[in-house]
């Protein structure tokens, strides 16, 4: 139910802010709000924008996802996993011809291949509304292979643990994180959208990146808002009933918290009055979106989100979708074919979507994993990883080209901290703040949403892909 998890998401925030202000012996509403303020300032939007993460939980594997094609490259790539990785001739379709050429840190250029599964976003990125993003993972400032090994730098908590990185990677802190950094993004806009609930929306399930300091994430199914048991239809087949249960569980109350559980509880019930309303009002998408396709299921019901964007009156949405299955270390040239044909399929669809509505341009999505895996196998799968490639998709991204420094490959070579894991060069702070930036957080805020980002040179923090 994604009303009831708002509303409970919402309860646990406001009783943890209300205990804040028993030491003033007061707890006003005024006072609550005070309490709930976001330490970065509000931003104003007037245009429409939104971002779409595309998690993938699980963990991609790289290797296999980007693979390298030039003569040097491939060598080594088939010869750190001879029984895992494409023959080189199963990719002359998906090579790719970007504008610029990706050179590593001993200066050698590099030409890579998409799996053959990802065709369908080649169109995509020859049209120069896609990007990858070259070897980036959690970190908290830049760090070489020497100062990994020494530990001489602080390194993000339990490495290779895929929960402690997924909330690292989703909220840019460290393990045990509350609020992520989608979630703080929607803070600064919130107040530019004329219902704040409909600002970070979660297709998926409950995600930190999603959680912010004011804002809540509403999540709904892949067929729209869930309404509340027993307002909706009648209770034990009374409408007596439901009108009785509904005015219990939105009246105003003497008691404070039970005021603010039922105040909660009238905003999931008009949320999901005005959004099942907008849906049903929609104009039914022309674009196909593959069938039996989870993810392609999200990316429609984001879709459909984005065409009443001017009926819910949202000028800034954050989106957050997801894909399991991705901890291949068996069959990983069984499973992980077929994982990136769905991940294709569905946002090739997505973008065609977007063009449809004439929102390309406002729309950017990108892919996100709890890392990247190793590139020698273990027996027929990879084993958890750090640094992976990512994909930046839409009508603003400056595509056909690669950003950050493509790994040397080699093993024990200097991306290498073992079995192929990639030590990271590019930070997701870098990914986030880039994406931040064309959301219109100023670079302010963002050095407050993303405090490891002043580890970075001002020059770097912005990756430029959009």
């Amino acid at each position: 139910m994604s009303d009831q998890s708002s509303m409970n998401a919402s309860r646990r925030a406001f009783l943890q802010r209300a205990s804040t202000l028993s030491i003033a012996g007061v707890a006003t509403p005024w006072a609550l709000n005070l309490a709930a303020l976001s330490e970065a300032s509000a931003a104003t939007a007037t245009d429409y924008k939104a971002t779409v993460c595309i998690f993938l939980y699980g963990g991609n594997d790289y290797g296999n996802t980007l693979i390298p094609y030039d003569t040097s490259g491939y060598k080594a790539y088939i010869g750190l996993r001879p029984s895992l990785g494409y023959a080189q001739n199963t990719l002359t379709g998906t090579v790719l011809n970007p504008i610029n050429t990706p050179v590593d840190s001993a200066g050698f250029s590099h030409q890579y291949a998409l799996a053959p599964e990802l065709s369908p976003l080649m169109p995509i990125f020859n049209a120069g509304k896609m990007a990858v993003i070259l070897n980036v993972g959690t970190l908290i400032q830049p760090t070489t292979k020497t100062q990994y090994t020494s530990k001489s730098v602080p390194l993000p908590p339990k490495l290779f643990s895929h929960n402690d990185q997924q909330s690292v990677w989703q909220s840019s802190s460290s393990e045990g994180a509350k609020s992520g950094w989608g979630g703080k993004m929607g803070d600064l806009f919130q107040s530019s959208n004329t219902n704040s609930t409909f600002t970070c929306i979660n297709v998926s399930g409950n995600a930190v990146y999603l959680a912010g300091n004011t804002a809540v994430q509403y999540q709904i199914s892949t067929s729209g808002s869930v309404p509340l048991n027993g307002i909706k239809s009648p209770l034990f087949g009374s409408s007596a009933c439901s009108s009785a249960l509904q005015t219990l569980v939105t009246q105003s109350r003497t008691h404070l918290l039970e005021n603010e559980y039922n105040r909660i509880n009238a905003r999931a019930i008009n949320a999901n009055e005005l959004l099942s309303t907008a849906l049903a009002a929609a104009p039914a998408l022309k674009t196909v979106f593959p069938t039996q396709n989870s993810l392609g299921d999200q990316l429609k019901m984001v879709a459909k989100m984005i065409s009443i964007a001017a009926t819910t009156g949202a000028k800034r949405q954050v989106f957050f979708v997801s894909m399991n299955g991705f901890d291949t270390h068996d069959g990983l040239v069984t499973l992980h074919p077929k994982l990136m044909t769905g991940l294709a399929d569905a946002m090739s669809a997505f973008y065609n979507a977007t063009v449809e509505l004439g929102v390309a341009n406002n729309v950017t999505s990108f892919t996100a994993s709890d890392f990247g895996r190793t590139l020698s196998g273990n027996n027929d799968g990879s084993d958890h990883g750090w640094g992976s490639m990512h994909f930046v998709m839409g009508g603003a991204v400056n595509g056909q080209r690669y950003y950050g420094t493509p790994p040397i490959i080699a093993s024990n070579g200097p991306d290498d901290v073992g079995q192929g894991r990639l030590l990271p060069t590019t930070s997701v702070e870098q990914y986030a703040a880039t994406l931040g930036k064309w959301l219109g957080v100023s670079d302010s805020d963002l050095l407050t949403l993303l405090p490891n980002l002043t580890n970075y040179n001002a020059s770097s923090r912005n990756l430029g892909f959009v």
